[in-house]
């Protein structure tokens, strides 16, 4: 069996979505003819611990973790956090950003590039460089966000010259939603884009989440770029003993940053409140994970605060049952410039789950493509009040009917079994 060695920061126990793209390829790798090797941080900074993975790797994987430094411990003390943990991208879930957080914000662009787990670099390459003498493999693959795990393998790649490398991109680098909000200095943002480009340059195939993002990186000139999307486990969705919610539930699953805030919904949530008090009574949005205070502050601002059941957090298992039990699944697109381009991984889990999805987003985006092939919902614009109270109110007029529901099709594409498939294929070509 060929072998693989996987560079990633997020590794079981990891909650939140960085940890569950690898960890499901490597479940399904070895029925390919490929055995992956995990390289991952002995002590790392994650948002969230969730212990249901564990069950999806199986028991001969080797997992090789090293020690890593990261400058949160000093961030916590400087900013008074002491014993919190430290959200993923932009998320304020108390208060607004003061001048102590955004020095921090400007320290973490401009000094701390690519990433604070740039300290894990040099220590990881010699360490590499030492281990592939003795344990050779047939290919490496780097997984970011955080892209100090691409600088690894550049590296590495030095030293071994004929190693094939796949750089895997489950976001972008420099067109990330939130990079804009580094604050960077003209040199900074010049270092950035030139690490990126060396990276695509580098890697003998760039692996992208969406045909977005293939456009995108397609002008960085890479040898090989692929798409392989995030996908859903057949074996995480129930096949029976679902119980629908008996309110009509909007769920959200996941975070909800300010830049996914739907206006639109909550002030077309509100109208409808006041058009017919039988929906209010019936009315409840459930927001499952981290939620950015602005998004509370506009729930209170449409008067929907008594029909909000927030959740803080869920394990995978239980965010996937919660998907299945709602009446209708939101799916939010960020507010950004490449937001045409965005696909998130929890979208395929919407898609397994069988129940309508309201999206908001770009309505000739990647997400929207996938929700008019499969038939399992639809994507308004950002703006588009008529049409997202039209859906709205279809959607809850077919819930009092007790007729809401949907017969997508053509979803197994997007299985992680049938997805690895794809990946052992490239592998092999390589």
């Amino acid at each position: 069996m060929k072998k693989v060695l996987i560079v990633t920061y997020y590794w079981i126990p990891s909650g939140g979505a960085g940890v569950q793209r690898w960890v499901k390829f490597a479940k399904y790798l070895q029925n390919f003819g490929w055995e992956p090797i995990i390289f991952t941080p002995e002590n790392p900074e994650f948002p969230s611990i969730d212990r249901s993975f564990e069950k999806d790797i199986p028991s001969d994987i080797q997992v090789i973790k090293t020690p890593i430094w990261e400058p949160y411990n000093l961030y916590r003390t400087v900013m008074g956090k002491k014993g919190e943990s430290i959200n993923a991208g932009f998320i304020s879930e108390n208060k607004k950003s003061g001048w102590k957080d955004k020095l921090s914000i400007w320290i973490r662009g401009n000094f701390l590039i690519p990433d604070p787990r740039r300290f894990w670099i040099r220590s990881s390459v010699r360490f590499l460089n030492s281990y592939l003498i003795e344990n050779p493999v047939d290919a490496i693959i780097s997984t970011g966000p955080p892209h100090s795990m691409h600088l690894i393998c550049l590296d590495v790649k030095k030293q071994f010259p004929s190693l094939a490398w796949i750089a895997d991109f489950r976001d972008p680098w420099t067109n990330i939603d939130f990079y804009k909000d580094l604050n960077l200095t003209w040199i900074s943002n010049k270092i950035h884009h030139k690490l990126e480009k060396k990276v695509i340059s580098g890697a003998d195939c760039v692996l992208v989440v969406s045909n977005g993002m293939l456009e995108e990186y397609k002008q960085l000139n890479p040898k090989q770029i692929r798409v392989i999307s995030n996908g859903f486990d057949d074996t995480d969705v129930k096949k029976s003993g679902i119980k629908m919610d008996e309110k009509f539930s909007i769920s959200h699953i996941g975070t909800l940053n300010a830049a996914r805030n739907p206006l639109t919904v909550w002030k077309v949530l509100d109208e409808l409140c006041k058009e017919n008090d039988h929906f209010k009574d019936d009315l409840q949005i459930q927001l499952v994970g981290k939620v950015d205070f602005t998004v509370l502050d506009c729930i209170k601002t449409f008067n929907l605060q008594d029909n909000l059941l927030k959740i803080d957090y869920l394990s995978h298992s239980e965010a996937i049952e919660k998907q299945q039990s709602s009446q209708v699944l939101l799916l939010l697109i960020n507010q950004s410039d490449n937001a045409k381009g965005i696909l998130t991984g929890k979208f395929y889990e919407y898609l397994a789950a069988n129940r309508p999805i309201l999206g908001i987003g770009p309505a000739d985006g990647d997400a929207a493509e996938v929700l008019n092939q499969t038939g399992s919902g639809i994507m308004v614009d950002f703006s588009d009040e008529q049409i997202t109270k039209n859906t709205i109110l279809e959607y809850y007029n077919r819930f009092k009917s007790n007729t809401l529901s949907i017969k997508p099709a053509a979803v197994n594409q997007f299985s992680r079994k049938s997805l690895t498939a794809e990946l052992a294929k490239l592998l092999n070509s390589l």
